[in-house]
């Protein structure tokens, strides 16, 4: 047995940090990956999935916006095995650059293989080698991330299904691309695939795209989908599943009545799910929650003291920025003796559909629900004069505030570049800043962040 004093396992935007920053601090470190450094983030996620949108918007921008705008293209065509060629070079770079990285740090191995708990902060590796492991530490640290949740359809074991990982690897633009799910994946997606030329089906079981949302945002964004020409069907429950003629066929229940639709790919897009399964933490006495998810305390550490779990193994919220946020805590902790919890922070998020949208703070529903005393601004990006001279006027800006202490509560950008004013719109509520202030804030003109001082003057109609 190999005795280390920090095993990391899984390389994601928690891990890979974490297992550099302990090696340089002089503890003996080992990096347990089963695949590819990075993570979903950069393998799965993020970045090959961005990559695609960047090109999805190109077309889109060629097939309308251009000539909205007085730009005559005429006919274009999509190069698809250059658009994924380009994805695949743009995640290699990347994946490649985080191992090397790691390689050349001092006191940090780095082991590809499948790791499962045997004993007390005991794990046997299973190397891409085909060499049996045993391995110790005084300090584990889970990183192991989610997978695409299966639902029990009748039928689905009988289909050639996609998951958000296997789309990645398609050598042909799908004719007609069916989605199960509504979430953030099969909307990001959805929109993508329509734009470079596939016809696009949203089957979901909630009654709007992104239920956690207010229902005037969530309107807002399904108006524009179905705007785009994705058909959307919500409220929706799949019965059953077929293949044939290399056709896939969902038979469904929407309003009341049995529809069906067929199409050459389907995309499953209906969750994820921990795969704490595949480690066995109980033969290390770690408890994990009904959902199948690692239990942590707000300092990220297990029921076993020296064992934590971060990114989406703990159940958090499933954000690149969150995981990377978990290692900052339990990092800081351990080598600065500091007292950072997950208590209070904010939970940042942007969804890159075109437009984004992006949130940070309490939505309307969540502030009436605690009873507080609010006050709520909204702007349609028809108003944003930034919005008007691009062309880009899809879309809506809300703001909730305290009516009483004029703090901003949360705010919900539904707008090209959302994510970034609600960047700026984050730092003002962390830094106490009133709905006053910023109404009354100098930003350059013509930004899209000056729309924050049309955005509070809605306040005062």
């Amino acid at each position: 047995m190999k005795q280390y004093d920090a095993i990391i396992i899984g390389a994601g935007q928690a891990g890979t940090p974490l297992s550099k920053k302990l090696a340089k601090a002089g503890w003996k470190t080992a990096l347990i990956e089963k695949r590819f450094i990075g993570g979903t983030c950069v393998n799965d996620g993020c970045t090959p999935t961005k990559t695609l949108i960047a090109s999805a918007k190109a077309a889109y921008i060629a097939a309308k916006q251009a000539d909205e705008l007085g730009i005559k293209i005429g006919s274009f065509e999509i190069d698809f095995a250059k658009i994924m060629k380009r994805k695949n070079e743009i995640v290699m770079n990347g994946r490649e650059g985080s191992e090397k990285s790691i390689r050349e740090t001092e006191n940090l191995d780095l082991v590809f293989g499948e790791a499962i708990f045997t004993g007390d902060k005991i794990i046997e590796v299973r190397t891409t080698s085909g060499e049996v492991l045993e391995l110790s530490a005084d300090y584990f640290f889970i990183d192991t991330g989610t997978r695409t949740k299966i639902p029990d359809i009748e039928g689905i074991n009988k289909v050639p299904y996609l998951t958000s990982t296997s789309i990645l690897d398609l050598k042909q633009l799908p004719d007609h691309l069916l989605i199960l799910g509504g979430g953030y994946i099969g909307m990001e997606f959805g929109q993508l695939f329509k734009r470079l030329g596939s016809k696009v089906t949203i089957i979901d079981s909630a009654s709007t795209f992104l239920p956690k949302e207010d229902e005037d945002i969530c309107e807002e964004i399904t108006g524009i989908f179905r705007e785009d020409g994705i058909d959307v069907y919500q409220k929706s429950k799949a019965k059953s599943l077929e293949y044939t003629d290399r056709k896939i066929k969902i038979t469904f229940e929407h309003e009341g009545k049995t529809q069906a639709v067929s199409g050459d790919q389907l995309l499953i897009a209906a969750g994820r799910i921990p795969q704490s399964d595949l480690l066995k933490p109980e033969n290390s006495g770690i408890e994990i929650d009904e959902k199948g998810f690692i239990k942590v305390d707000d300092k990220l550490q297990t029921n076993v003291p020296g064992i934590y779990a971060l990114g989406e193994a703990n159940g958090g919220p499933a954000f690149t920025h969150i995981a990377f946020n978990d290692y900052i805590i339990v990092c800081y902790n351990l080598l600065n003796k500091e007292n950072r919890s997950t208590k209070d922070r904010p939970i940042p998020y942007c969804m890159f559909t075109d437009p984004q949208l992006a949130r940070v703070g309490m939505t309307e529903k969540q502030a009436i629900e605690k009873g507080l005393n609010i006050k709520v601004a909204k702007l349609p990006m028809s108003s944003v004069a930034r919005g008007v001279e691009t062309g880009e006027t899809r879309g809506i800006m809300k703001a909730v505030v305290d009516a009483d202490t004029h703090k901003i509560l949360g705010v919900a950008i539904l707008a090209v570049e959302g994510g970034e004013v609600m960047s700026v719109l984050e730092i003002a509520m962390r830094a106490g800043m009133t709905y006053d202030e910023l109404r009354n804030y100098i930003f350059a003109h013509p930004t899209y962040s000056e729309s924050i001082n049309n955005l509070f003057m809605k306040l005062d109609e």
